[in-house]
């Protein structure tokens, strides 16, 4: 199953009313605007989805929909942030029946560290547990996984099929890429350095930015895969002004709010996560412009 995924895969954002409820009727739409855009995949429920604010019911109930919206038009990836194995065994049981076609599962992050035994333990468990291929989504910064160690995991755990590698250092993806881990897949979400990530062979991204900007991100997929690195740059370029004016603790209210300008219902972030502010609000309203996108007059 694992092998459909590749591509630009955009992590969602989960839509939220005023008073924190999830909205679940709004999911279509982003599904729909995502797809049309060329999504090669969809990610729900990660940190750009606040995954780690849905209950348990929550998540199982986002996934439902966006498995449901996205009728077989693109796999799906569930995402998963809890802080213990039984936690993340518990979630991969409830949507092990939905045709997800991956959990990308971070590492326990909550102040304390498991080492390298423990961690590589965590991940067999869950893959026996469950049954369903898993994504590691190397993310946090105090319980960020050294190269080495997700390679081992990927070799010991063969339910492992791939990283999410999350980090502003390209290096640390490029020392990934060079464990010659040629069964598996991995996926930028170096969001400011899409292009030199594909150029270092990349399987495909799973990152923010791809859900602000679908459209001009399966561009640059495309550009690089079709060698038209002139094209390519020239998109980095605009695709870096969209991150430097969404990058900010608020990053999932962030790409809702560029989402929104593109007719997307994201609504809101959960609290106590706040909107965008006004200054962000302009810079990235400036960006997307700058990607020729189309933007609406008001957003929310």
């Amino acid at each position: 199953m694992h092998t459909k995924l590749a591509g630009v895969i955009p992590p969602m954002t989960t839509p939220f009313r005023t008073d924190g409820a999830m909205a679940l009727e709004a999911v279509a739409g982003q599904v729909d605007f995502l797809v049309a855009a060329g999504a090669h995949g969809l990610a729900a429920g990660g940190s750009t989805g606040e995954g780690h604010t849905l209950d348990p019911e929550e998540f199982r109930d986002l996934i439902g929909a966006t498995v449901a919206a996205t009728a077989g038009r693109a796999p799906v990836i569930a995402g998963i942030i809890v802080d213990s194995t039984r936690d993340a065994i518990r979630r991969g049981k409830l949507v092990r029946d939905m045709g997800v076609a991956a959990l990308q599962v971070t590492p326990v992050h909550y102040l304390f560290k498991p080492d390298d035994e423990a961690m590589v333990r965590h991940f067999r468990a869950l893959a026996d547990e469950t049954g369903l291929p898993i994504i590691i989504y190397n993310v946090v910064p105090w319980t960020y996984l050294s190269p080495k160690l997700l390679a081992r995991i990927m070799r010991e755990v063969p339910m492992v099929v791939g990283v999410k590698q999350s980090a502003g250092d390209l290096k640390l993806f490029a020392d990934l890429m060079a464990e010659n881990l040629a069964d598996k897949l991995i996926f930028s979400a170096v969001d400011a350095l899409m292009y030199p990530s594909y150029t270092l062979g990349a399987h495909g991204s799973i990152a923010a930015i791809l859900a602000a900007a679908p459209k001009a991100s399966v561009d640059l997929w495309d550009a690089v895969k079709a060698g038209d690195h002139p094209r390519a740059l020239d998109l980095h370029v605009k695709l870096l002004a969209l991150w430097n004016a969404m990058v900010s603790d608020n990053l999932p209210a962030c790409t809702k709010y560029a989402q929104s300008l593109q007719g997307v219902n994201a609504m809101e972030p959960r609290a106590p996560m706040p909107p965008a502010s006004p200054a962000q609000r302009e810079a990235i309203r400036a960006a997307l412009a700058g990607l020729g996108v189309a933007v609406k007059a008001k957003a929310a």
